[in-house]
């Protein structure tokens, strides 16, 4: 058996990286970008990101310039989330497998896993909100792991447990009033409560644990 969890604002804090990226990408072509406005927001691909700032016929240019320049400004300022390497242990310690599926691309990805020492068993990259579904049902994930409304639709699509964490662009109250299962403040509290739902004890749907 598996457990998912995303990665951006789940696994990893990725904000000064990604920041500083638009930041540079914003300084090398004189557009204005809103780089709190950015990370404020992360979760959706990146394409869809930098529409907001660029025309279309621009886009595909910008994606290739902002993975250029990622591995050097992006990597080195990405932190771990609280609780994560405790999270992911959890989940070994249970018995079960860890499965990252991210809408990171994967060279980005693993480097980034990489950077924080978090080892998991399987990565999937370049996939969104309910087309993760499709790799978490895959390969059998019964949980899957999350701080955006998004990832609440991957689980649905997978017909898998929301567990929701209140780490990213969304409030504890807004993931559990989208349909999240339920509710953490962040994954610091995530080995107590993947234990008490092993022995079943864990709490439902709609919950909290803040």
């Amino acid at each position: 058996m598996m457990v998912g969890f995303d990665l951006d604002m789940t696994l990893a804090d990725t904000r000064r990286g990604i920041g500083a990226v638009y930041a540079a990408l914003s300084a090398e072509t004189g557009v204005f970008i809103d780089v709190p406005l950015v990370t404020s927001r992360l979760g959706p691909p990146l394409e869809a990101e930098l529409a907001h700032w660029f025309p279309a016929e621009r886009v595909p240019e910008m994606v290739v310039r902002f993975r250029a320049l990622y591995p050097d400004l992006a990597i080195p300022a990405t932190d771990p989330m609280a609780g994560a390497a405790e999270a992911v242990q959890a989940v070994r310690d249970g018995g079960d497998r860890v499965i990252v599926v991210t809408a990171k691309n994967r060279p980005h990805a693993e480097a980034t896993l990489r950077h924080l020492g978090l080892e998991v068993d399987l990565l999937v990259g370049g996939l969104w909100s309910a087309a993760k579904g499709e790799a978490l049902r895959e390969h059998g994930a019964h949980t899957y792991v999350g701080d955006h409304t998004g990832d609440v639709d991957a689980a649905r699509a997978a017909g898998a447990f929301s567990l929701a964490v209140a780490t990213g662009p969304f409030t504890a109250e807004a993931l559990a009033a989208y349909g999240a299962d339920h509710v953490l403040g962040d994954l610091t509290t995530f080995p107590s409560w993947f234990s008490a739902r092993g022995t079943g004890k864990g709490t439902g749907r709609g919950t909290f644990a803040l």
